[in-house]
């Protein structure tokens, strides 16, 4: 199991101090999807840079999750 962190940008990030462990960066990256369609589903209009961005263990960027996609 590997440890990651899942910062919310916006402009000023707010960083994620504790983690949560997972078996892949697949995991990580669909535990970042889940977490922005719940920011969505509760807060139907938000910042349009708003974003989830899975960093993991060793410091590494795994995957940037916009929350409010932008529409065609």
């Amino acid at each position: 199991m590997r440890t990651y962190y899942f910062d919310i940008k916006d402009g000023v990030p707010v960083r994620d101090k504790s983690g949560l462990e997972f078996v892949s960066d697949g995991a990580a990256i669909a535990h970042s999807k889940s977490l922005a369609d719940k920011v969505r589903r509760e807060k139907l209009k938000g910042h349009p840079e708003l974003r989830i961005v899975v960093i993991d263990e060793n410091g590494r960027e795994v995957h940037r999750e916009q929350v409010y996609p932008k529409e065609d």
